[in-house]
């Protein structure tokens, strides 16, 4: 909930900063709104505005690269789920167990992370989920091999399993972004001082009115959109499960 509490705290800084420029403008002496006061003004808000965008440019640019990221290693850990099942698979009956528990495995993941319940939660770094790994990969370790092939087939289930864990980790790790409040708040300092400005500028009539409801909703969403990118395993824009779900489909086929 709190991108949506992030994003509401802006919407309401910068429409209340430029309804209290409007106002000043009325109270002011006329001194004060002279061309070049208000030339000053100008110039200093376009300031603030250049440098706004750049920053919320680069903050959506690095939030939509991290939420690809965790889209690209959901998709690779699918991937390796299903070599990991067909390697088993090859290696023979001595290996039902191993894939039964990575059945297992996969299925609480998806129904933790991806599960229409959980949505808005962050349930991939649990100590069930750390003790299916490991369980599977002691069952990897403890298979006997009879023969060459199997000794192979034992050694890249154990690469992939790596890889897999691996994969996890990065997961977990890139999924924890989010904006800083220090940094939250440095932005909004600058939306209601630019807004703010705005207001000075602009008579207070019904058009101004509505364009700078329209203008803070839309840097709301800007700030929404940002720190659900940096979360991707959870909220609104939540990274796709159906690369997990289609590997959960196909093992033990």
């Amino acid at each position: 909930m709190r991108p949506l509490a992030d994003a509401l705290v802006v919407l309401i800084c910068v429409f209340a900063s430029g309804l209290l420029g409007m106002s000043l403008r009325g109270l002011l002496p006329e001194r004060h709104l002279a061309e070049d006061s208000m030339g000053m003004v100008r110039l200093c808000t376009g300031v603030l505005a250049t440098l706004t965008a750049l920053v919320l440019g680069l903050l959506v640019a690095s939030a939509k690269a991290n939420y690809d990221r965790v889209s690209d290693d959901v998709v690779k850990g699918a991937v390796s789920i299903l070599l990991l099942d067909r390697t088993l698979a090859q290696y023979g009956e001595q290996t039902h167990e191993a894939r039964t528990e990575l059945r297992a495995a996969v299925s609480s993941m998806v129904d933790r992370v991806f599960g229409a319940r959980n949505r808005g939660t962050v349930t991939i770094d649990s100590a069930e989920g750390l003790a299916r790994s490991e369980r599977l990969e002691a069952e990897l370790r403890n298979l006997t091999p009879q023969n060459d092939v199997q000794r192979s087939l034992q050694a890249r289930a154990l690469d992939i399993s790596n890889d897999i864990a691996q994969t996890r980790l990065l997961v977990i790790n890139q999924a924890q972004g989010s904006l800083p409040g220090v940094f939250l708040l440095v932005l909004v300092l600058w939306l209601v001082i630019m807004f703010a400005g705005f207001g000075l500028v602009t008579a207070k009539n019904p058009t101004a009115i509505v364009t700078l409801a329209l203008c803070a909703l839309s840097l709301a969403g800007a700030v929404l959109m940002t720190e659900e990118l940096n979360e991707p395993l959870t909220g609104l824009m939540q990274v796709s499960g159906a690369p997990m779900r289609y590997a959960l489909a196909h093992l033990g086929g």
